[in-house]
């Protein structure tokens, strides 16, 4: 389906383009566009079936709207794929692309300063900067994005902890057929690893990236984040676990043996233990102190480890969940988007 244009001269070509994709964003969705206006480069919104007037409000705001076509399962892969395509259609001499999502608010000057390292460094492919929870404050659930998103700046050693916020070369970007369709979560970090098998590296810049917006007030909204996590974790190691960097393999063995062997194992014997093997479940106690002092040699104050500790060991338990999923889905041949907002 062709994208929409808001009516403005054209742009001289410049070396990125940026693609912002959204679904039920609202508000949100404007301040991400109106922010983009200070950095100018071509801008295309791509909407995946958003009932609130998402795409209606981005008209105007950036260069191109491009609502994707229903009959077809949404993802946010799709969605990049497809505001990719576009933009290299509409501006052919671009060099880079900025993913972008619409809950999200770009930091000023962060597009100079990518496209500067980029152009700095040949080997480099994809590189990504900081990125800030807006209001860590507002609930425990926004407090755990902003832990998760720290990490320190330099080379990515591990390309599968990359988001789904980056500036990528175009040429690779194309040249490894962008991002899986079928991979409906974790698709940013299984492409990041793609681009690492290539021969190519990522870097992490010391500058600020952007701003998000979690936006998570409720259990089960985290819960079913944690799910698309395990989902994630499943799908990456089948692609790439057993390959040169053994992606998310780590990951789904405690998964599996902490969400689902361990408790498994101690019900399973209560019988014939007389009760005994409960005390099997005491190893959480041991798995919590690691993962506590973990974050405490990380940096973070003893509140914010804690609830990192509390939440980590849930998540093992939603993790296995989605694992359950992926495989179910493997099973059959088909993806289905777990929604977490």
């Amino acid at each position: 389906m062709a994208g929409s244009e808001r009516p403005t001269a054209p742009l001289a070509t410049p070396l990125s383009g940026v693609v912002v994709i959204g679904r039920n964003e609202g508000a949100r969705l404007v301040a991400c566009l109106q922010a983009l206006r200070a950095q100018p480069r071509p801008v295309v919104y791509v909407d995946s079936g958003s009932r609130d007037g998402s795409a209606e409000a981005a008209r105007g705001l950036c260069d191109a709207v491009l609502p994707l076509d229903p009959a077809r399962p949404f993802s946010a892969a799709r969605a990049r794929n497809e505001g990719a395509a576009l933009l290299h259609a509409r501006w052919p001499g671009l060099q880079h692309v900025q993913f972008l999502d619409g809950d999200c608010i770009v930091a000023p000057g962060w597009l100079d300063a990518a496209e500067a390292a980029l152009a700095a460094e040949p080997g480099c492919a994809l590189v990504v900067g900081h990125l800030h929870e807006r209001h860590p404050e507002a609930s425990d659930y926004n407090r755990l994005c902003a832990l998760e998103w720290q990490s320190a700046a330099g080379r990515i050693e591990r390309p599968g902890q990359i988001g789904g916020l980056m500036m990528v070369r175009l040429a690779v970007f194309e040249a490894l057929g962008g991002f899986r369709t079928e991979v409906i979560a974790g698709e940013d970090s299984e492409f990041g690893v793609r681009v690492a098998l290539a021969g190519h590296h990522l870097r992490k810049l010391d500058a600020a990236m952007a701003t998000h917006d979690a936006d998570m007030h409720r259990f089960d909204q985290w819960w079913t984040r944690a799910v698309r996590a395990g989902h994630a974790i499943g799908q990456r190691a089948h692609l790439h676990g057993r390959g040169p960097l053994q992606d998310c393999a780590r990951e789904r063995a405690s998964t599996w043996a902490w969400g689902v062997a361990l408790p498994a194992l101690a019900l399973a014997l209560v019988p014939a233990s007389r009760g005994a093997s409960l005390l099997l479940l005491s190893a959480y106690g041991l798995l919590a102190w690691r993962i506590y002092r973990y974050r405490r040699g990380e940096g973070d104050r003893p509140a914010d480890a804690w609830l990192y500790t509390r939440f980590n060991l849930l998540a093992k338990f939603a993790n296995a969940w989605g694992l359950l999923k992926f495989q179910a889905n493997l099973a059959r041949g088909r993806y289905r988007l777990i929604e977490y907002k």
